[in-house]
């Protein structure tokens, strides 16, 4: 079964807040294999003020960090007992930047499990605008708390 997630339902599962909340709804989660996350990009992002002035490029290691938040929410549905826990970064593998991620876009990351066994997770990632991939990472990430 397809669920979809609002910002609210998001905040309830990973503990991140504005400015570093990049992930503002999922529009499909399969329990257990993947998850489809949007972040819309607008030129009031805090990030715009000081990277490449004059030509607004969003970071790559914050489409990383979408991605990773993105698999975040898909991992911590998989545990009993969220109360208290948060996934944190292990290591981040292949990552790979194809496009520029600009004012206007809407970044659409899809993530899917490769691997969950006890507290620790990897992940895939994939970042797509307009269909096109922009960005593409291999994460792992463990549960603490």
């Amino acid at each position: 079964m397809d669920i979809k997630m609002d910002i609210k339902e998001i905040m309830k599962l990973i503990p991140h807040r504005i400015p570093m909340l990049l992930v503002d709804r999922i529009t499909e989660l399969k329990e257990g294999e993947s998850i489809t996350g949007i972040k819309n990009v607008t030129m009031n992002e805090w990030f715009f003020q000081g990277h490449y002035p004059g030509e607004p490029v969003m970071p790559g290691v914050l489409i990383v960090e979408a991605m990773a938040q993105t698999g975040g929410v898909l991992l911590m549905r998989q545990l009993e007992g969220k109360e208290g826990k948060a996934i944190y970064f292990m290591s981040i593998d292949n990552v790979k930047f194809r496009k520029p991620v600009i004012p206007g876009d809407t970044l659409k990351m899809v993530v899917t499990i490769e691997k969950f066994k006890g507290k620790i997770g990897k992940i895939h990632g994939d970042a797509f605008v307009d269909g096109k991939k922009v960005a593409e990472a291999d994460m792992m990430a463990m549960v603490a708390g």
